[in-house]
């Protein structure tokens, strides 16, 4: 009974993609796994560090080649049901770094960023909160097939928003991070346990099923 009510939890690949110590986006990214904790949710919580790659090279995938790092991020994506990823945003995008780990994975076959899902957040300085740089990170994530939850946040002016106990003193802003993050965790919940409801209801139409259909499995 124990094993089977582990099986139902969602888990959460969650990580700031910073390598800075005292980052910002680590600490939102550090809330973020307290509040899926306390819904419920199991977290494998990673360091951007774990996933360190070469500057991407053809030259370099020679006998299968991957990068520790890659192999890294592709084992723990695949193990878990979702990625919940806190980015910086670096001259209005994302980071270089980051962009290149996600280049670097996207070369595993089968490709793992296909159909899962993910929910991008960022912590800045400015009054926009890195907003611009989730922007960019959404495109070759949604390129690669990964279902990007459409909600969003980002933490304005972020070195005064967080209170000693990691904590955001603004309550209103506090609820609607929490909301966001439990609204992303029964979509998860969802697609793993009720993978069949939009197929039944694509055949209720009469439709055929068919690989465009049943890629919203």
């Amino acid at each position: 009974m124990e094993a089977q009510q582990k099986d139902r939890r969602t888990s959460f690949l969650v990580f700031s993609a910073s390598l800075r110590s005292g980052s910002l986006n680590t600490r939102l990214a550090q809330l973020a796994v307290k509040v899926l904790e306390n819904q419920g949710g199991t977290v494998d919580f990673a360091n951007m560090a774990d996933f360190d790659c070469p500057t991407f090279n053809q030259d370099l995938e020679v006998d299968g080649y991957h990068p520790e790092g890659a192999q890294e991020f592709r084992k723990r994506l695949l193990a878990n049901d979702a990625l919940i990823l806190a980015s910086p945003e670096y001259n209005g995008s994302m980071p270089g770094n980051l962009k290149n780990i996600i280049d670097w994975t996207s070369r595993f076959r089968p490709q793992p960023f296909h159909q899962h899902h993910a929910l991008l957040m960022s912590a800045s300085t400015s009054m926009a909160g890195g907003n611009r740089g989730l922007w960019a990170l959404r495109v070759p994530f949604e390129h690669l097939g990964t279902r990007v939850y459409p909600d969003m946040f980002s933490l304005a002016v972020a070195p005064e928003a967080f209170q000693e106990d990691g904590s955001l003193k603004d309550k209103t802003l506090a609820k609607r991070f929490e909301d966001n993050l439990v609204a992303f965790m029964n979509l998860v919940e969802a697609s793993k346990h009720y993978p069949c409801i939009k197929k039944a209801w694509v055949e209720f139409l009469g439709e055929k099923p068919a690989k465009e259909t049943e890629r919203v499995e």
